[in-house]
C-alpha cells in the first residue's frame, strides 16, 4: 500500500531504479532530492529516510554530506543522517535570503573543493519536491563556484531534474530574479552589503477592486515570512485622469517622494479594456498610490509585495478571486556589486502583474489584479534614536575560514504562530478586516479557476544518474551497482496533473481504502504488478548488500 501512495503522491515522476528514490545526478558531485522522511503518514508516501541514507552509503560510502532548505522542518533527526548535515531554511516557493548565499556557496565549495576531499564526494540538496529551493542552491553554486553562465547552468538543471514537456526546473519568477543576482553578484567580488530598508510609495497602475496591498520580508535569519505593513483604503491615493502610460517608468530614483503618477485634474480611471489572467476582459482600474501613515521599515534588502483580491460574502465567508506577490532585493536594484558594494541610497522596483509569482510556485494567479505596480524604496541611513544605522558588509568566507550555519527548524515540521501562511489559495475564505482593500461592493468574475494540488509542482520530474543517463538496471541483488548507461526510454505518459495529495486523515483511514476508489492510476496497479515486485526485490538487496556502521563500510573481517 505505501508503494501506491508514493506513486500517487509522485504522479508522472520516474522513481530511481536502484532503490525506489526521487534523485538526480546534476553533476557528479552535487544530486538533488526530494525530501525524504522519517515520520508517519509522510513516509507512507515519500521517499524513507532510511532508504535515501543506505543509497549514498552504497554509491559513496562517507563521501556525502546534505543541504536542507526546509523551513517547515526536514521531517527527520540530524542522527539518522550520522549529523552529516547543513541546515539554511527558508519557506517554500521563495527565493532565499540573500544574505544565506555566501555561506551556504562557501560550505558547499570546501566539502567539494577542501583539502580533505576525496574522489567520489557529493553534496545531496533537498527541499520538499527538490525542484525550487534545491535548484535555485544548485544552479547557483554552479554559476558562482564552477563558472558556468546563467543559461547553461538552468538548463542543466531542468534536463537532469525534469522530464521533455514538463516545464523549467527552476520556475519561479522571484527565485529566477535571485539567481541572476547570483550571477552579478559573482562577477563583482561576491560582495554583498546588507542594509535596513524603507518603503515610500507603492505606486499602482489599474488596480481593481477589492484588492489588497501588503509589504512582507524576512525575519528569524530567514525562517519567517513578516507581514510589516497592509495598507488602509486610509492610505491611498487614487490619482485623477487617465492610467499612465504604459510604457513611462517610475522616476524617483533621486526623489524618492515624488510621484511619477499622473498630477490631480480628475477622477476617472480609465475604462480601456483590459485581458485578465482567466481569459476574461475587464475595464483597467485605477491608479493609485499607497503612501504609508507611518514608516515601514524592513531589517533586510529582501522586500516582498503580497497582493489578494478579495470579495465579499455573506456569513462570515469571503472569495479570494487573486493572489500573487513578488520579491526583489533593494541592494541590487541599487546596483550595488556593480558600484563596488555602494549601492544607491534609494529607488524603484517596477514589475507586471504577468512576472509576478503564482501560487504554490506555479503561474496561476487567479483574475488580474492589477496591471503594473512599482515600489519606491530607500536605505535607512539612522536608527530610531537617531544613531547612524550601519549596514553590514557580508563576503564569502574563504577557505578554511569557518562558514557559519543557520538554526535548523523544527523536523518535526511544527508551525510557528507568526509564520506568514505561505499557502494562500483561491476560493473561499473566513473573512478577514476589510479596511487593507481597495474599494469594493463587488467583483467580476470570469469564472472558477481550477483547484491544482500541492503536488502540482512536482509533474515531470525524473531521476538521473551522474553522467546523466536516466535507465538503470534494476537487479541488485549478487550484481554490480554501477551505473549503466542507456538512451533515455519512452515513458509513454500522459501529460495530466497529478492526483490531488492524500489528508493525513485519508491515511488514518488507510485500512479500509478501496482500489476502486482510487485515481486511475491505483486501478492500473495489476498491469504492474511484476515490475514493483522486482523493484521490491532490488530496495531489499539494497538494504542488505552492505552493512554500515555510522556511514562506514565493514570490513570483512569486521563483519
Amino acid at each position: 500500500m505505501a508503494s501506491i501512495l508514493r506513486q500517487i503522491v509522485a504522479g508522472p515522476r520516474q522513481k530511481h531504479p536502484e532503490a525506489g528514490l526521487d534523485l538526480c545526478y546534476v553533476t557528479d558531485n552535487i544530486i538533488a532530492t526530494s525530501g525524504p522522511s522519517s515520520t508517519f503518514p509522510q513516509r507512507a508516501y515519500r521517499n524513507p529516510t532510511e532508504a535515501l541514507v543506505k543509497f549514498l552509503d552504497y554509491k559513496h560510502n562517507n563521501e556525502w554530506a546534505i543541504w536542507e532548505f526546509r523551513a517547515e522542518g526536514t521531517g527527520y533527526p540530524d542522527s539518522e543522517v550520522y549529523g552529516r548535515i547543513r541546515h539554511y531554511p527558508w519557506p517554500d516557493h521563495h527565493p532565499p535570503p540573500f544574505a544565506l548565499i555566501p555561506n551556504i556557496m562557501a560550505s558547499m565549495r570546501d566539502w567539494l573543493k577542501g583539502p580533505d576531499t576525496k574522489p567520489g564526494r557529493v553534496v545531496v540538496v533537498h527541499c520538499k519536491a527538490g525542484k525550487g529551493r534545491s535548484g535555485t542552491t544548485a544552479v547557483s553554486y554552479l554559476i558562482s563556484e564552477e563558472g558556468w553562465t546563467v543559461e547553461d547552468a538552468l538548463f542543466r538543471f531542468t534536463t537532469r531534474r525534469m522530464r521533455s514537456g514538463f516545464g523549467a526546473g527552476v520556475s519561479i519568477p522571484s527565485q529566477l530574479r535571485w539567481i541572476r543576482y547570483v550571477d552579478r553578484w559573482a562577477k563583482h567580488q561576491k560582495l554583498y552589503v546588507e542594509r535596513k530598508v524603507e518603503i515610500v510609495e507603492v505606486h499602482v497602475w489599474g488596480l481593481r477592486e477589492g484588492v489588497k496591498v501588503a509589504i512582507e520580508g524576512y525575519v528569524d535569519e530567514g525562517r519567517t515570512i513578516k507581514n510589516f505593513h497592509t495598507f488602509d483604503r486610509h492610505e491611498r491615493i487614487i490619482v485623477d485622469g487617465q492610467d499612465p502610460d504604459p510604457t513611462s517608468a517610475i522616476s524617483a530614483t533621486t526623489s524618492p517622494s515624488s510621484s511619477s503618477l499622473p498630477s490631480s485634474d480628475a477622477r476617472s480611471p480609465s475604462s480601456v479594456p483590459q485581458q485578465t489572467s482567466s481569459g476574461g476582459l475587464e475595464n483597467g482600474g485605477n491608479a493609485v498610490i499607497f503612501r504609508p501613515a507611518q514608516s515601514i521599515i524592513l531589517p533586510s534588502n529582501d522586500i516582498s509585495v503580497d497582493l489578494e483580491r478579495r470579495n465579499k460574502a455573506t456569513y462570515g465567508w469571503t472569495m479570494v478571486t487573486s493572489v500573487a506577490h513578488v520579491w526583489f532585493n533593494a541592494f541590487f536594484e541599487g546596483h550595488g556589486p556593480e558600484n563596488h558594494g555602494d549601492a544607491a541610497a534609494d529607488g524603484v522596483f517596477e514589475i507586471a502583474w504577468d512576472a509576478m509569482d503564482g501560487i504554490k510556485g506555479s503561474a496561476r494567479k487567479g483574475t488580474r489584479a492589477l496591471d503594473r505596480l512599482g515600489v519606491v524604496w530607500r536605505a535607512v541611513d539612522s536608527q530610531n534614536d537617531g544613531k547612524p544605522a550601519l549596514p553590514q558588509i557580508i563576503t564569502e568566507p574563504k577557505e578554511g575560514e569557518p562558514v557559519p550555519e543557520m538554526k535548523a527548524a523544527d523536523w518535526k515540521s511544527a508551525q510557528h504562530s507568526n509564520l506568514v501562511a505561505i499557502t494562500k489559495d483561491l476560493g473561499l475564505r473566513t473573512e478577514s478586516p476589510v479596511s487593507g482593500v481597495s474599494k469594493a461592493s463587488s467583483l467580476r468574475s470570469s469564472g472558477s479557476s481550477p483547484q491544482h494540488s500541492e503536488e502540482d509542482q512536482l509533474v515531470g520530474v525524473k531521476v538521473h544518474g551522474p553522467s546523466g543517463e536516466q535507465h538503470v538496471s534494476h537487479e541488485l541483488a549478487g550484481a554490480d551497482l554501477s551505473i549503466v548507461t542507456a538512451s533515455e526510454p519512452d515513458l509513454g505518459m500522459p501529460k495530466v496533473r497529478s492526483p490531488a495529495p492524500m489528508t493525513q486523515a485519508d491515511v488514518s483511514k488507510i485500512g479500509d481504502l478501496e482500489l476502486g476508489g482510487v485515481p486511475s492510476v491505483v486501478a492500473n496497479m495489476q498491469k504492474s504488478r511484476a515490475h514493483d515486485e522486482s523493484d521490491s526485490k532490488a530496495e531489499e538487496g539494497l538494504k542488505t548488500s552492505k552493512e554500515h556502521v555510522l556511514g562506514q563500510v565493514l570490513k570483512e573481517d569486521q563483519r
